[in-house]
This record gives C-alpha cells, structure tokens and sequence, in this order.
C-alpha cells in the first residue's frame, strides 16, 4: 500500500484534531442556532464565539490528555471516559457563558439535545477514528542505516524507533544496514527492496562515508515522497527529547549551539509569564502557610521549612526552600533522592506531596532571581558531580535558570535514580534547544493537570 496512507503519530493527532474541531463547530452552531435561537450566522458576535467555544474545548482536551494516544486505543475505556469528562466540562462552560454572551430566548429541548448530543457526537468521531485505522498499514517500514559509531546503542535505537516506554511511534525497524569505513557498494537485496520501505532512519557520524550509490537511492527516496530522517531528529519528533545516552559523539548535531539564536520575543513572554506567575503562587503559598503551620504542630513535628543548596544557572548554588515533608534526619546516612513510597516522607508530608503543597516556598527563590518558574529543576552538587561523570551533557541544563516546574517534569516521571536523572536530562535538553512560547504553555498547561489530578510521586 502506498506509504502516503501510513501515518506517523503526529499525523494521526493532526487528523484526530481536526476531527475535534468539526465535531465541535456542528456542536456551537446547534447551541447558538437552534438552543439559543440566533439568527445571526456570521456576525461578530457569533464568530468571536465560536472562536471562544472552540479554543475552551481544545484548551480542556489538552489539560486532560485527550490527545495523548501512544500508549492507548482512542477508543479505549481511559480515553473514552476522559472525552466524556471534557464535553460535559465543555457543554456546562459553554452554556453559562452563552447566557451572559447572547442574553437569548431558550429553547430547552434543543439545550438538553446539545447537551447530550455533544458527548455522543465526540465519541462517534473517535470510533470512527479508531476504525479507520485498524483498516490500514500499522506502522511505517523503516531501513536504519548506522555506522560503527552507533553500532554500540544498535539495540536501544532500534528499541527507540519501533517504540519504547510502550509508547506507539508507528515506525518499525525491517532491515538494518551496517556502513563499513570501506563500503562501496549497496548490498543487491536492499536494492531490489527499496520500495519496500516507507522511511530511512540514517544514524552516522560522517555523512561524506555514504557510499554515492546509497546517495542516489536516499534522493530518489526523498522525491518519491518518503521519509529520509537522522535518527537525532526522528528521536527528537517522536519523544520530544535529545538521545544523549549512546550518543556523546553528535553533540553539535544534538544541541546546535554554533547557530544558537537570540529569541527576543520567547524572552519578552518568558518575562511576564513569571511574573504572572509568581504574583499567583506567591498569593497562594502566602495564603497556605498558615494552614500548613498549624498542621505541621500536630502532624508533622518539626521545622516548618526544608532548605537545601541547589546548583543554579552557571553552576551557582543557590538555596531552595520547600515546606518539609519528610523525617527530620531523613539523610543522616548521606545524600539520597527520594523514591516512590519512601519510609522518610511523613503522612502529612506525603499529602503536601500529592498535591505539591511542599513546592510553593521555592517561590522565594523565583523572587530572588535564583530561579524562574519554567525551567530545568535545579539538582544538589552531590548528585550533579555523580552526573557529570556519567555524561559529558549535564552540564549544559545550567545554561538557563532552573524552574519551579519544566518539560522534564511533566513528561517523565518522578526521578528516583540515576539513570531516571539522564532520562529527564534529554527533555530538558530538549527545552534547551527548542523554548518558546508554545513550549512554555503546553508545560503550564500539563502542570496544571499534574496538579489537578495528583500525578507522580
């Protein structure tokens, strides 16, 4: 079948997004024409709220995960009861705003059919979404094509491109194709099977080594509209991170730091996003604290506040304060990360935890210049040093200001380790290279989901 109907992951969301957004139109021109009787179809008034209606709704599928299918069905029980959840949110908003928007006259059967219609018609979207595809091509037949440099991680990429995580990348690795320091030559039975694949994934050092006749085919690859892909930027589309692990040879390719640019205007938002920010948690953590002090005094005997050294931007360590959540001489044997359902952390204190109470005092920090509220989350000297040997890379997370929250902390769990640590380190990286305003919104945007719904440790 013709790769142009095998869709990568991204694809599939665009085509389910789009989906969405009909499903959602259908839905507002009911309530406006039909439950609220206007009879003004493309006036300000109506398409300023459609406008409205439409973001509100992709705003809550976002926050809820709606989009976020790699690792289930859309038609699974997980994902259906989450679309549920958002078109009820969606139609309750809608209505009360409708009524101070339009002051309409109203019709309630048509109201309690828009009600029960907007739920019934997003489903039926996703079950035709979700049968569509099982009618066509899975996956997207891939030739890797790697060098002796990456001949040490051919296990773990080849994991990576198939999927890892159990996460869906639709791509899955058919033939591997090794590139000798003397090769000359395209192996006869690749050849006669070029057609076969729908992508390449090309993960070498030196590009000059391809042999001219791989060249010719990767060309004629490329116009016959397949994919011709480095493995760096595939990693990079599909887990939203910088492979670092296997692959302290690409640093320029990874990071690009030669063609570094000055973004004015990420910086510009960056500035009054924290500032917004701060105002709000500096608000709420001045509100807390009292209820928390008075808490501490019968559940969690002790200092009300935990401070730490950090390692900042430049390598500066700074102190960050947190309200305390574990044992008092929760390190008297030394210096440990915290790890999920750990004996040091007090009932109390593991409420503050779940709803990351213990996170607001690191506002002082913000306000004291030492930190921002979206950035890498600054690490202790101990583990950094322990890090530093461990990858040449982590040093690089101390170019910007560490954050109160980041990319790392809303896309991979809670770090309870070392190697949890690198893992983190790849979206971080990620950040790094590619921040901007988009960026910072999805991350306050999965932050608050994490918030709501108590995720991680």
């Amino acid at each position: 079948m013709s790769t142009r109907f095998k869709f990568n992951i991204l694809e599939r969301k665009f085509i389910l997004v789009i989906g969405d957004i009909i499903m959602v139109l259908l839905s507002l021109y009911y309530f406006i024409h039909c439950a609220f009787q206007i009879h003004e179809i493309l006036s300000v008034k109506t398409i300023t709220f459609y406008t409205l209606g439409l973001i509100l709704y992709l705003m809550l599928a976002y926050v809820l995960n709606s989009y976020s299918f790699e690792k289930l069905s859309v038609f699974s029980i997980k994902m259906l009861s989450r679309s549920i959840a958002i078109s009820l949110l969606f139609v309750i908003i809608i209505f009360f705003v409708g009524l101070f928007y339009f002051n309409p006259y109203i019709n309630r059967v048509n109201i309690l059919i828009f009600y029960a219609g907007t739920p019934s018609i997003i489903i039926a979207w996703r079950y035709l979404f979700d049968n569509v595809f099982k009618f066509l091509p899975p996956v997207k037949n891939v030739l890797y094509i790697y060098d002796k440099n990456s001949k040490e991680s051919l296990k773990e990429d080849v994991e990576s491109i198939n999927g890892k995580d159990n996460k869906n990348t639709f791509y899955e690795v058919k033939e591997k194709l090794f590139l000798s320091s003397k090769e000359s030559y395209f192996n006869d039975t690749l050849l006669k099977n070029i057609d076969t694949y729908d992508a390449w994934v090309i993960n070498v050092k030196n590009y000059n080594k391809i042999s001219p006749e791989i060249k010719n085919c990767m060309l004629s690859t490329i116009l016959s509209g397949k994919e011709v892909i480095t493995y760096t930027s595939f990693y990079e589309n599909n887990y939203e991170a910088l492979p670092i692990k296997w692959h302290n040879d690409s640093f320029y390719e990874i990071l690009q730091l030669q063609n570094r640019k000055i973004r004015y205007l990420h910086t510009i938002s960056s500035f009054f996003i924290n500032l917004i920010l701060s105002i709000t948690v500096g608000i709420v953590f001045f509100l807390v604290t009292p209820f928390v002090w008075f808490l501490n005094l019968f559940f969690n005997k002790g200092p009300l506040f935990y401070t730490q050294k950090r390692v900042g931007q430049y390598g500066k360590e700074f102190d960050i304060y947190k309200f305390r959540s574990m044992v008092i001489e929760a390190e008297k044997t030394g210096a440990k990360m915290a790890v999920k359902n750990d004996t040091r952390i007090t009932p109390f204190g593991r409420i503050l935890r779940m709803f990351r109470i213990d996170e607001l005092p690191q506002i002082l920090a913000v306000i004291k210049g030492d930190m921002k509220f979206i950035g890498p989350r600054p690490e202790r000297a101990v583990f950094v040093n322990q890090l530093n040997e461990i990858t040449p890379f982590y040093n690089i997370r101390h170019f910007i200001k560490p954050g109160i929250t980041g990319w790392a902390q809303v896309m991979y769990k809670y770090g309870e380790n070392l190697e949890d640590s690198i893992r983190k380190l790849e979206f971080d990286l990620f950040y790094i290279k590619n921040k901007s305003i988009t960026l910072d919104f999805r991350i306050i945007f999965k932050t608050a989901t994490t918030v709501l719904f108590s995720r991680g440790l």
